[in-house]
């Protein structure tokens, strides 16, 4: 897992940097704060303001260590020095979603005997889902766990981020929560771990909130069978 100047900078959403490398459409910058996306989250978006006008960012491509900048305009072919600007509310809302997750993978984990993660999406609008190793459970239950949610919101829990050796994360049960996939260690052998205190600790590389309060209220919606052992529960943001 690299670690990005999002996760060093969190709360930098505007810098200065300069193109490395550009195709039409595409650009390659000396610098960003950009979250590449990953692991089922989406992307940021943002603009480029250049010399003879800002460029919008739609996405991050990841082409081994080079991220390319995907423009909207397929055609624009930038140089020189640029101005990065993060699109925050985008942002926001995939933080939120995303610390979220974690909030109601805790309740799961704890609810239904350390139940794990088969798969997840955080979307930029407001949406997500995340799948989980459940069978035979009643799908209220699931519903249910809405309430203890919001009341994590509502509590205001501080939310970090810390590096812990990967040897010793691998030894303790609850910090890798994916049925399939663990997240890589950075090239010094150290796991990123989100820490909503009190109530969760587990490895991601995501972007996150500071605090559950700065999240929109949770909803659980439609719950899915999806296999013999796969559970998908829909969520969104918002009042």
């Amino acid at each position: 897992m690299a670690i990005y100047l999002c996760h060093e900078h969190p709360d930098l959403t505007a810098h200065d940097a300069s193109v490395v490398d550009a195709r039409p459409g595409a650009v390659a910058l000396s610098r960003s704060a950009f979250h590449p996306g990953g692991g089922g989250q989406v992307s940021d978006i943002g603009t480029l303001v250049t010399s003879d006008g800002p460029v919008t960012v739609a996405r991050i491509e990841v082409d081994g260590d080079t991220w390319w900048h995907m423009l909207d305009d397929e055609s624009a072919l930038i140089d020189g020095d640029v101005e990065v600007r993060i699109d925050t509310d985008h942002r926001h809302r995939v933080a939120s979603l995303h610390t979220m997750s974690h909030v109601l993978n805790a309740f799961v984990y704890q609810e239904f005997e350390g139940s794990l993660v088969t798969g997840a999406q955080i979307n930029g609008d407001g949406t997500g889902r995340m799948d989980f190793d459940l069978s035979q459970i009643d799908n209220d239950r699931l519903r249910a766990l809405e309430a203890p949610v919001n009341d994590v919101i509502e509590r205001g829990h501080a939310v970090d981020a810390v590096y812990v050796d990967a040897a010793e994360a691998a030894a303790t049960n609850g910090l890798v929560r994916s049925l399939s996939v663990a997240p890589p260690p950075t090239d010094d052998g150290r796991l990123r771990l989100i820490d909503v205190a009190g109530l969760d600790r587990q490895a991601c590389g995501g972007t996150h909130l500071s605090n559950t309060a700065e999240s929109p209220p949770f909803k659980i919606g439609k719950i899915e069978n999806k296999g013999k052992r796969n559970r998908r529960v829909r969520f969104t943001l918002g009042a």
